[in-house]
């Protein structure tokens, strides 16, 4: 049975997929990561002394989650336990600790239980674990895409260490899929491929930056290839493989600039199906959804601003479920602030207010700050004249007096001119109220430029 189990595992890991081959299985072969368990980290030392505490893997699919764990089993001489919360109970958590804890008391030997996709478990089989990890049973490696400060219980996660492992970077899956293609031994190197550099492209463009998918997706163009006698991939072979194909977007190029620019102008013109659409391609195309993100907040100030402030709570809930929910489910997300944004009344009144401002700043005369607005809380200030006659609005009706804030020069200078457009108006008509400065509504003075005229864009 011995003998025939050695060749059953051989024949099942010749037979096995190409991802499942080229898994990495030791620190050195491992790509990417490098902030986590890159040379001199605390997890490398960690693992490569033998002295893995408690701790959760965190990170998306294809990140190196279980590749982490199994090369731990490799190199620990804890027996290693592995079991995935999907298939496994309570009953079966209980037996394996009560087996830990045997082994302990018998032989002296810890037992290392890596539980995959924790985050399933349910209170009752977290807080199984709890006792055993307190007590020193086990020791627990978790892995999990969710955020386990949300999906796994608090005293396990306050006793471990949490790891964040990141997408891989374009680069990263280049050299592992590239690897797979020379490995003669684990990988595709005697099939002799050569692959167009459009097509690797590709392949690493649909993977999102799962290893995973990358290497299925390299595995299944090669089927092809041999198919058709060929040792060559092209681009028509990456596309049929991965059942998507190529689109003409390039995310250091023209395509990354031109795409998002025409995606923030249909926002800005009001048009939520173009907006959709361009969101759409470039999340099809492998766009870093954090940099749509960004754009979507910046837009709420520059484009809506206080025409509909909420539009900015919106723009960084969605950038916030990125980090949190991430993709694929994050494109509800972003598609959610998308349309809003679009639908919103726009008002571009801040960055016109502020690149006034920020021009006279650079082009005027240097001004110095009043006498009475300079700090007056330091030993001396008072013998200074600083802070003398400011007035505190908060000691005055309705918590507002008429003192000076500008230098002498700008004192009838606005900066600000606010638009007619959605709620932005009614906080103009508070305010004048408030300050009973009847008509005298900001950008009624000289100002320093044309109303109307395009707002001068701050740094770019």
């Amino acid at each position: 049975m011995d003998l025939f189990s050695g060749h059953l595992q051989e024949r099942l890991g010749k037979e096995s997929p190409l991802a499942a081959r080229m898994r990495p299985r030791s620190l050195d072969e491992f790509i990417g990561q490098e902030s986590v368990v890159g040379e001199g980290t605390l997890l490398r030392r960690a693992i490569e002394s033998d002295n893995l505490g408690t701790s959760i893997f965190w990170g998306p699919p294809g990140s190196g989650k279980t590749t982490l764990a199994r090369i731990v089993a490799g190199l620990t001489s804890s027996h290693f336990q592995q079991i995935s919360a999907v298939s496994s109970g309570v009953a079966e958590v209980r037996s394996l600790l009560r087996e830990a804890e045997e082994r302990r008391a018998l032989h002296g030997t810890r037992t290392i239980l890596f539980i995959d996709e924790i985050h399933r478990f349910n209170k009752a089989q977290q807080d199984a674990l709890l006792s055993a990890v307190e007590d020193g049973v086990v020791t627990l490696i978790g892995a999990t895409t969710e955020n386990p400060y949300f999906e796994v219980n608090p005293a396990l996660v306050s006793r471990s260490t949490v790891y964040r492992l990141e997408p891989l970077s374009p680069d990263e899956l280049k050299v592992i899929l590239r690897r797979a293609l020379k490995d003669e031994e684990r990988g595709l190197g005697k099939m002799g491929l050569e692959v167009d550099e459009d097509a690797l492209e590709h392949l690493v463009r649909i993977s999102g930056g799962d290893a995973r998918v990358a290497l299925n997706a390299l595995e299944a163009a090669a089927f092809l290839a041999a198919r058709e006698g060929s040792a060559r991939i092209d681009l028509g072979k990456a596309e049929a493989a991965a059942l998507r194909k190529a689109l003409l977007y390039d995310k250091s190029g023209d395509g990354h600039y031109d795409t998002i620019s025409a995606f923030i102008k249909s926002m800005r013109g009001s048009h939520p199906d173009a907006a959709l659409y361009w969101l759409a391609l470039m999340l099809e195309a492998g766009e870093d959804p954090r940099f749509i993100a960004r754009r979507m907040v910046i837009f709420a100030s520059e484009d809506v601003g206080l025409a509909d402030s909420r539009a900015l709570l919106v723009a960084e809930a969605a950038a916030r479920a990125v980090e949190f929910v991430g993709l694929p489910e994050a494109r509800l997300n972003l598609a959610h602030a998308a349309i809003y944004l679009s639908l919103a009344p726009k008002s571009n009144s801040v960055i016109a207010a502020l690149g006034r401002a920020a021009r006279e700043v650079r082009e005027g005369e240097r001004e110095e700050v009043p006498p009475h607005l300079r700090d007056a809380h330091y030993r001396g200030a008072a013998d200074l004249g600083h802070g003398y006659g400011y007035l505190y609005p908060h000691d005055f009706p309705g918590h507002f007096v008429e003192q000076e804030y500008m230098p002498p020069r700008l004192r009838n200078v606005s900066f600000y001119r606010p638009s007619d457009s959605g709620e932005e108006s009614g906080l103009v008509e508070d305010w004048l109220r408030r300050s009973r400065r009847g008509g005298d509504a900001p950008g009624s003075g000289e100002g320093l430029g044309k109303e109307g005229s395009s707002p001068e864009r701050l740094g770019k």
